[in-house]
C-alpha cells in the first residue's frame, strides 16, 4: 500500500464507523481503531481492544505501513455491545503536533507521549502533563512508576513523537492516584 491508499482507507473508516486494523513500522503487532478524525498528517482513533474502547490515540500516517477495514464478527459484537454508541469525538484539533498538544493542554488531562521503535533502546515513553507548547517542541512534566512527578521538564521535539494517548484506562486510573498539585 502506498501512503495515499493508506490515508484514503483510514479516512473511509470514519463514516460509517468501521474497525480499522493498522500496522505501524515500529510495532510487530497491529492495533484496532475506530477512526474519529483524520487530517493531512495525523489521525485520531478510539482504540478498540477485545470489545472495549480504551481511550484515544493520535498517530502519524507516515508511520503506517499497512491498514485494512475489519468488517467481520468482531464489528458485529462491538455493535451488539454498544461500542459504537459510546464513541465520542474529543475536542482536539489534530492539524499537527503543536496544535494537538495545545488542544490537549486546554483539557488539562494527563497524556502519554511516545517515540516508538522496534529497537527497545530507542523507545521513549512519558506520562504526565503538557506544561508549555513551543514552536518545535513541547515542555512536559512526567511522573514515574511510583506516581512521583519529576521536577525537571522534558523537552520533546515534535519530530520524535510517534503517538499521543489520552483517556485510556491506564492514564485515567493511574492519574487518580498521582498528586494533581504540581
Amino acid at each position: 500500500m502506498n501512503k495515499s491508499e493508506i490515508k484514503d482507507l483510514i479516512k473511509s473508516s470514519i463514516d460509517p464507523h468501521k474497525i480499522c486494523r493498522v500496522f505501524f513500522k515500529y510495532d510487530l503487532n497491529y492495533r484496532y481503531y475506530f477512526v474519529l478524525k483524520a487530517d493531512d498528517r495525523l489521525f485520531l482513533g478510539a482504540e478498540e481492544d477485545d470489545f472495549i474502547l480504551d481511550g484515544f490515540s493520535i498517530r502519524r500516517y507516515r508511520d503506517v505501513v499497512k491498514a485494512g477495514i475489519k468488517d467481520d464478527k468482531c464489528l458485529e459484537i462491538d455493535i451488539a455491545e454498544g461500542l459504537l454508541d459510546q464513541l465520542t469525538v474529543p475536542e482536539v484539533d489534530i492539524t499537527d503536533w503543536k496544535i494537538a498538544l495545545t488542544s490537549l493542554q486546554k483539557l488539562g488531562r494527563n497524556i502519554i507521549i511516545e517515540k516508538e521503535s522496534l529497537d527497545e533502546e530507542e523507545w521513549e515513553y512519558a506520562i504526565g502533563k503538557v506544561v508549555k507548547v513551543l514552536s518545535n517542541k513541547v515542555l512536559f512534566r512526567k511522573f514515574d512508576a511510583d506516581g512521583i512527578w519529576d521536577e525537571d521538564l522534558l523537552e520533546i521535539p515534535y519530530t520524535l513523537i510517534t503517538s499521543i494517548t489520552f483517556g485510556s484506562r491506564y492514564v485515567e486510573i493511574f492519574s487518580k492516584y498521582v498528586p494533581s498539585d504540581i
